[in-house]
Order: C-alpha cells, then structure tokens, then sequence
C-alpha cells in the first residue's frame, strides 16, 4: 500500500473528535475513548459533579485520565507518512504525480497532462524520465571519475618532481655550508700564517730598533763626555790649553758618520717580497677549482638518481 492510503487509513483512528484534528497529548477516560487532553478539560469544564463521554455518553464518578502514550506515537507515524504522500501527490489536483514534463522539467500529473498548460509538452512516465536522466548522470559521473583519476595522477607527478627538486636543493645548500666553511677554513689558514710571519718581522724591527737606540745612546754619552772635555780645554790658560793639544784636537775629529733616516735594506727587502709570500689569490684560485670540480661530481651523481653527502 502507497504511504498516502495508508496514512488516510489511519486518520480516523488518530483524529480526535472534538476539535477534528490530530491527536494532541492524547488521554483515555473510563470507557476507553480518547481526546486531547485540552479537548476533554475544555468539555467537561470545572464545575460539573459528574462526567460524561462526549462520544459515548457514558457516565464517570471522577476525572480520571490515563495518558496514552503509543497513541502519541501512532500520531507522529501517521503525520510522517502524510508528509512523505504529500510529496508526491499534486498540489493542484490531489493526484499522484506519476508523468514529467520535460519542456518544464517537472513532474505532472495526469489531471495536468491533459491542462493547457502541458498538453503540447512531451510527458513520459516518472520512471522512464528519471532511468533517462540516471544514464546522463551516470556518463557525466564517469567523465567525472576520469578527471579526479587525472588530477590524482598529476598531483602525484608533482609531488615526485617536487621531491626531487627538494632533494637538489638540499645538495645545494649542503654544497654551500661544506664550501663555505673550507674557505673559512682556508682563509683562518692563511691568516694564521701571514700574521706569524708579520709578527716575525714586528718583533726583528723593535729588535733593531732597541739596539739602534742603544748604540745611539753611547755614542751620544761619548760625544756628551768629549765636548765637555773640550769646552774644559778651550777654558784653561795658554800653556795648559798647548799641552796635549794634537791628542784632544784629533779626538774631536773622531765624529760618527750621521744618517738622517735609518737605513733596514734586509728588513726592508722582506717586507717588499712580503707580498709574495701572501699568495692568498693563488690559494683562493686553487680552491675555487677543487670546489667546482667537487660541485660537478656531486652534481652528476644526482642526476643520476644518488644523493651523495657533503
């Protein structure tokens, strides 16, 4: 049975017969019937001594109502399936929309086939119309499923590529830390060495400039004593002055030979060849060749399918 004739079957028996409509929080009285439970208090009023069933007749001694729960439930069952019935059925005409329209693209029934409204569409039956339709969208789902399958396939593909170009950039940056930290290396190697050997030349330079100081300091004590000996000559009285005059006169002619900027030619020679010895731009350039060729064989081994560690 259609849910619409089995839920007009049951509308009587949910049907309260005060008010005509459906059962709301149903109540059963001494003889059995049942009533909403506003219904049977708004009949029997407060001031009545005795009671009767208004279907019925039948006399009470008191108000006793007894809630009738599965009755309730009867109620909402039949509700849902007038609902369901009512979904199919015409609005227009009360009958079953059995008929779709295409120009219209809506169901019809057969009051409505036959309406001006639809008498020059073409109408075939319900099921034959939604088989048609189940076919379109069923050849629309599988170009569908064919899309998703190609986009899965090609998000797939990128993930693989993208894999790989982060493995390359791994081996770069592995490349940069491992060349980076050989030219410090080198770099701290080099300095170490030059400033060795500038300090070398730092402590040789105050060596001689200390002794120079030295001997500078005795010639001039010496110079110091013969002037003063000399100025002592020149003021003594003739016979005196003439005694031993040759000796203090030729030692006053004993003059160190001056130089007015002092001369350092093997200091001066290694600070020249200095530059030579630094050789940091043959180094760097000898470095910068191991480091490409090193680049390269890395770099073969992933394109090759490796990835070799720095």
């Amino acid at each position: 049975m259609a849910a619409g004739g089995l839920a007009g079957s049951f509308q009587e028996e949910v049907t309260c017969s005060l008010c005509l409509d459906y059962f709301t929080d149903p109540v059963s009285i001494e003889c059995g019937h049942n009533f909403c439970r506003a219904c049977i208090g708004q009949c029997w009023g407060k001031s009545e001594p005795d009671i009767c069933c208004p279907q019925c007749r039948a006399t009470a001694p008191q108000r006793n109502l007894r809630p009738n729960w599965q009755l309730g439930n009867v109620v909402e069952l039949v509700k849902q399936l007038r609902l369901q019935a009512g979904r199919h059925m015409c609005e227009r005409h009360q009958e079953a929309l059995k008929l779709f329209c295409q120009e219209d693209e809506a169901p019809i029934c057969v009051v409505c086939r036959e309406s001006r409204a639809h008498r020059a569409h073409t109408a075939v039956p319900m099921e034959e119309a939604a088989q048609d339709y189940k076919e379109q969208i069923q050849i629309r789902l599988e170009h569908l499923r064919e899309q998703r399958e190609e986009l899965q396939g090609l998000k797939c593909t990128w993930e693989q590529e993208s894999e790989r170009l982060l493995r390359q950039t791994e081996v770069e940056r592995q490349l940069v830390v491992s060349e980076c930290e050989g030219l410090r290396q080198l770099l701290a190697e080099r300095e170490r060495v030059l400033l060795a050997r500038l300090g070398e030349l730092d402590t040789e330079i105050v060596r001689r400039r200390e002794e120079n100081a030295a001997h500078l300091c005795e010639e001039t004590a010496r110079l110091s004593t013969l002037i003063t000996e000399l100025e002592g000559k020149c003021q003594q009285p003739a016979p005196e002055l003439l005694q031993g005059l040759r000796s203090t006169v030729s030692r006053g002619e004993e003059v160190m030979p001056l130089h007015l900027v002092p001369e350092f030619p093997e200091l001066e020679k290694r600070l020249q060849d200095f530059p030579g010895e630094n050789e940091l731009q043959e180094a760097l350039m000898g470095f910068l060749e191991r480091m490409a060729a090193e680049r390269g064989f890395r770099r073969a081994h992933i394109h090759a399918g490796g990835f070799p560690q720095v």
